[in-house]
């Protein structure tokens, strides 16, 4: 019996993976009725093939879009590309090219608009825009790459992946009309012309890959790995390399902790960085330009302790770059480029990192502009599956701009004003803290300023395990100048803290309303914010706005939000070493 029932149970599998495939293949499991788009598609003649297979294809396209925000810009835009195709992976790798094309329209319109351009803010904008509109470019590339190599064995890391591309070209897009906040000129108005369809278009991308990721999950086809929470990463393997997109980062069972010793760092080190002139170098700009071209292995670089004085661009193709300092009080990169002197808050960070799997330890990182300077970054991050670990990052008001992408930070320390950290990438803090610093006479602080834009985002700021605390230079006004926890940046701005230390300087209303320019609150009903099993004199709940948006979260749905399930897959955490805890409990506990 017991052999019998293998058989079957085994024949069961199979036909479960040809369904699965087959749902694949259609993207979404029901079709619309017909009958109620007459007006768009005509009744099958079926003498005439031709008719036929026209209704078909307009079928196949308005079961695609059926899910979109933008429905009939979907219909009309894939129904004149699509052809004769009825297959709905041509059909989205179609709309990808469309989204692709639209943005190299607007590049095009880009150019035209900075030739004629006079306002200096807004020039400087348009240069901006034509920076991130390549960053969209590049994440809808990697998400048609990522199409073709679409399959049952890696379809959890495909949709996981896919969703955060499109989220960050989403977000880069909506990024280029943020730079033109507080100019004179019209090029803002325009550019959001000339961005409207490729958001539209972008925006509709993300929905339908949502919709099928969430119909497998339904299913229970799609599956995370499960991990021990509070898990020691002594007890964690060495990961071998099945998934292609996993850095090739332990050799030899090396870790991170490892390369917190000394020696180690001496010996492992590709390119030593020292002040005193004692390593390869003494600036890091010139070490990164000793980073292969298309790195597939871990490049470190031992940053010697020191101040740096320079701006440093991790390159979209400096992958896999490890930046290990001799401690965040003692390795320190700083810079003071800011809003005030003319330059928008993207272009003022003192270190940018887009290279993915960047790996920052034990590292520094610094604006010194000040509180009267306004917005200031100290470190943008738009690399994805990259970690700080025991990093700073000091700053008054946007000190960390966690702009896009996946992105994890452990036993870090963040400290700022307003608005200290924000962006819109899917980011996890895990025992970090965040330092309330005194701002200007007349100003409040935020903490977190969190970016989601679209509600099909995979984006938010997790807080977890942490602690949120008064500088002592701020700790005799706290009162004076009000704390908050968080604010809502963009329509759906999400942000949950989990167990986590919140001081007395956070007010009892907890969060604050964003104000339009006519000062009238927006996004509060929008917005989602939750706060579970936090401790501390601040925690206390029972005052908080009662916005809609702020969401009390039964234990089952808090646990969607430790790690493993909001990354949706953590082995580019694990395989490093770095002290870590999932959330995920094993079958064991």
């Amino acid at each position: 019996m017991p052999v019998a029932d293998d058989a079957q149970r085994n024949k069961r599998l199979a036909i479960i993976g040809v369904s699965t495939f087959l749902l694949v293949a259609m993207v979404i499991g029901v079709t619309v009725t017909i009958s109620s788009n007459k007006n768009v598609i005509d009744e099958e003649d079926p003498k005439d093939n031709s008719k036929s297979h026209v209704s078909s294809t307009m079928k196949a396209v308005i079961s695609l879009c059926q899910p979109t925000d933008y429905r009939e810009e979907c219909v009309n835009d894939l129904s004149k590309e699509a052809g004769n195709t009825t297959d709905p992976r041509e059909l989205i790798q179609i709309a990808f090219q469309i989204t692709i094309n639209r943005i190299g329209e607007g590049l095009k319109k880009t150019n035209i608009l900075q030739e004629v351009e006079k306002d200096p803010r807004a020039k400087g904008a348009l240069v901006t825009c034509k920076q991130l509109m390549d960053l969209s470019v590049g994440e809808f590339n990697r998400s048609l790459d990522k199409l073709g190599k679409f399959n049952l064995n890696n379809l959890d890391n495909i949709l996981t992946s896919l969703k955060v591309w499109l989220s960050g070209a989403v977000t880069y897009q909506e990024t280029c009309l943020d730079a033109f906040e507080n100019t004179t000129s019209e090029a803002g108005n325009k550019m959001k012309e000339i961005l409207q369809t490729s958001m539209h278009m972008s925006s509709n991308g993300l929905a339908i890959i949502n919709e099928l990721s969430k119909t497998l999950a339904s299913l229970h086809i799609t599956k995370t790995s499960g991990r021990r929470l509070l898990q020691d990463a002594d007890d964690l393997p060495v990961l071998g390399h099945g998934d292609d997109d996993l850095p090739e980062w332990v050799e030899d069972g090396v870790g991170v902790r490892r390369l917190l010793k000394m020696n180690a760092r001496k010996y492992m080190a590709n390119v030593i960085v020292a002040k005193d002139g004692s390593g390869n170098f003494t600036k890091i700009s010139e070490a990164l330009k000793l980073v292969p071209k298309k790195n597939q292995k871990s490049f470190i670089i031992w940053i010697k302790e020191g101040v740096y004085h320079e701006y440093v661009h991790v390159t979209k193709d400096m992958t896999h770059v490890v930046f290990v300092g001799d401690g965040a009080k003692k390795t320190r990169i700083t810079g003071n480029k800011n809003f005030i002197d003319g330059i928008n808050t993207y272009n003022t960070a003192t270190v940018a990192v887009q290279g993915d799997y960047f790996v920052g330890i034990g590292v520094g990182f610094e604006n010194s502009a000040g509180a009267h300077k306004h917005q200031a970054v100290a470190l943008r991050v738009q690399a994805d599956k990259s970690i700080f670990y025991k990093c700073r990052m000091d700053g008054f008001q946007d000190t960390l701009y966690a702009h896009a992408l996946r992105q994890f930070y452990r036993d870090c320390t963040i400290s700022g004003t307003i608005d200290f950290v924000f962006g819109d990438a899917v980011a996890v803090f895990q025992n970090c803290t965040f330092v309330v610093r005194k701002p200007m006479q007349n100003q409040q602080c935020i903490v977190t300023a969190q970016g989601r834009k679209e509600r099909y985002q995979p984006s938010g700021i997790i807080i977890q395990g942490g602690s949120i605390v008064a500088d002592p230079k701020y700790y005799p006004v706290r009162f004076d100048n009000k704390a908050y926890l968080a604010r809502p940046w963009k329509n759906f701005s999400r942000t949950v803290f989990l167990e986590t230390y919140i001081g007395d300087l956070i007010q009892p209303d907890g969060f604050m309303p964003w104000q339009t320019a006519t000062g009238i609150p927006t996004n509060t009903d929008t917005c989602f914010y939750a706060e579970v099993n936090n401790r501390g004199p601040g925690a206390d709940i029972t005052k908080r706005v009662k916005w809609e948006g702020v969401k009390k979260l039964t234990p089952q749905i808090a646990t969607s939000f430790f790690p493993s399930k909001f990354f949706h897959g953590d082995d580019w955490i694990r395989v490093t070493k770095i002290p870590y805890f999932s959330g995920e409990k094993t079958s064991k506990e």
